[in-house]
């Protein structure tokens, strides 16, 4: 009995109460043994691990089983406990891999365009995107309110969406303003007439999410070019707006009235009807008459807009009268060239604008807005179609030699043909609102767009399908460089100078051959006319891409592109 005392650990195990009474005979143990409850049974055999460490290690209450199948680690990193952090991870030395207490480093894009460090940003996920820098325009101590920032995200966003600006670039709008105000883990979600942006401020906070429906839309491009300011100023680390002095702005801005009264954009559009007539061969007289054709459907159209009707029957008022005189001049047996009249008449209506930009959502991704604002553009076009073919067949019935087989003459009067583009891009400027700033340099762009059209078509023998995408291409490019120098919106300087390129007389005599039963020939030219205003969005937006990729103003990364399936 003396032997097995003497062989008894002399530590606190010693006085546990699972010892045994000192009366009770106790068979030796070669060698002292763990008491805790969760030792291994006597009986189980274990293969033995070499044991490294403490004693108190080896009688943890937490340890291991032995009996466990454990690959051995080495010494220095063996733990007992379970809740022990993994061995490769050091709080105060995380490695790469984790988020370092700190937050993610902030990334200086300062002499970048807000637009670019924006899309860049959106492009990547969220727990890559660069730290906000630090708070410039607090409120009070603890920062402008969320819900409010996102109110006044959610406005700016609804304005631009409004004045027909890309899903892509509403998105960078709306998430610079966020960033602006440290809100760094936002997401902005555009569709066609929803806006919706959520804020997490971390993952184990709630979010706060908020939305805003776009039920009105106008053509303001001097507003638009207004909120891109507001952005620019927001974006910029030296300019301190706070958030009563963006919400005051942006009061003025939509308070603001347009910048040519009604009249002048009558005149606008039969300005560009009568340019157009003489771009694809009119005379005098037939400027006259489709500018008085265009003002006479612009009338009708701002009377039903009046009365509430829909812009689909708008638009099949408007291209009634233009249709109106070119058979009235046929049938008065007058000596000019009845399909140029039209054709200026459809210049005036075709919806150039919204074509270009649901194209340009559908190549950045957006998918479903695309799809809403391609099925505008065809509501807009099959209601123009309505109205001329109307005419088209009371002509035709009332004995109007309208020939679907002429062509439209064009002589070689190349500087009258330069000038007249130059004049229709400026009528569509007109149209669309923009600054006085900027009708010079989208004017001069409408001209270097019909320069190389001509070049390619007429010069070069090259389809006119190629040509129009390369002269689009162009305006994309130039137009995106201007935007990029004066960092406001490309709109104002591209949708305008695509004017002269719109398919105008494609569109009508594929109208005028349906008319006159032809189906198959006015399917055809219909067909082109698609083709045509497709070559037009797609030239654009390559245009624009183009100057991102190769001729970069002051970026520090390149955008990345959109991860979408490979075909699986």
């Amino acid at each position: 009995m003396r032997d097995a005392e003497d062989r008894k650990p002399q530590s606190d195990e010693a006085r546990s109460g699972f010892l045994s009474p000192s009366g009770l005979g106790v068979p030796a143990e070669p060698e002292s043994s763990t008491t805790s409850e969760f030792a291994v049974p006597e009986g189980l055999a274990v293969p033995k691990a070499g044991r490294t460490g403490t004693e108190s290690e080896a009688t943890s209450e937490f340890a291991l089983p032995t009996g466990l199948d454990v690959t051995p680690q080495p010494p220095a990193d063996t733990e007992g406990s379970a809740f022990n952090p993994p061995s490769t991870y050091r709080a105060r030395q995380a490695p790469p891999v984790f988020t370092p207490p700190s937050g993610v480093p902030v990334v200086s894009l300062k002499d970048v365009p807000w637009q670019d460090r924006m899309r860049t940003m959106l492009r990547m996920p969220v727990t890559e995107r660069p730290a906000p820098e630090s708070l410039q325009r607090p409120d009070d101590e603890t920062g402008p309110a969320v819900p409010r920032v996102l109110d006044l995200t959610l406005r700016i966003g609804e304005l631009l969406l409004a004045g027909g600006e890309g899903a892509e670039d509403v998105e960078a709008a709306m998430f610079a303003v966020c960033r602006s105000y440290g809100l760094d883990r936002c997401e902005p979600n555009v569709t066609f007439t929803l806006l919706s942006i959520s804020h997490q401020p971390s993952l184990v906070d709630d979010p706060v999410t908020a939305s805003r429906t776009v039920r009105r839309r106008g053509t303001d491009y001097t507003r638009l070019a207004a909120v891109y300011q507001l952005v620019d100023d927001l974006s910029d680390d030296e300019t301190h707006v706070s958030l009563e002095e963006a919400y005051r702005r942006l009061a003025e801005i939509r308070r603001n009235r347009h910048p040519y009264p009604g009249w002048a954009l009558t005149a606008a559009s039969g300005l560009l009807a009568g340019s157009a007539s003489v771009l694809v061969g009119g005379g005098f007289l037939v400027f006259v008459a489709a500018a008085i054709g265009a003002m006479l459907g612009d009338r009708l159209a701002w009377l039903c807009a009046g009365r509430g009707l829909p812009e689909f029957y708008q638009f099949t008022v408007a291209a009634m009268p233009p249709a109106a005189i070119g058979v009235a001049l046929t049938l008065a047996h007058v000596n000019v060239k009845a399909s140029a009249v039209i054709t200026g008449g459809l210049f005036a209506l075709l919806p150039g604008r919204a074509l270009v930009a649901g194209v340009q959502d559908g190549l950045t991704g957006f998918y479903i807005t695309a799809s809403a604002r391609l099925l505008e553009v065809l509501y807009f076009f099959v209601g123009i179609v309505a109205g001329v073919l109307v005419v088209l067949y009371f002509g035709v019935q009332l004995g109007a030699g309208l020939n679907p087989d002429a062509k439209l003459g064009l002589e070689e009067r190349p500087l009258i043909q330069i000038a007249a583009s130059m004049m229709l891009s400026l009528a569509f400027a007109v149209l669309l609102q923009q600054e006085r700033a900027t009708v010079l340099m989208v004017t001069l762009n409408g001209g270097v767009a019909w320069v190389v059209y001509g070049a390619m078509h007429y010069a070069g023998d090259i389809s006119p399908v190629a040509s129009t995408a390369v002269a689009a291409g162009v305006v994309g490019l130039f137009g995106q460089l201007l935007s990029r120098y004066r960092f406001a919106s490309a709109l104002p300087y591209t949708t305008a100078a695509i004017g002269p390129l719109l398919p105008g007389s494609a569109t009508y005599f594929g109208l005028l051959a349906i008319a006159q039963n032809e189906v198959d020939t006015g399917l055809a030219s219909l067909t082109k006319a698609v083709a045509l205003a497709m070559a037009i969005a797609i030239g654009v937006n390559l245009g624009a891409e183009i100057s991102r990729l190769f001729l970069r103003i002051g970026s520090a990364e390149k955008r990345r592109a959109a991860k979408r399936t490979r075909g699986f």
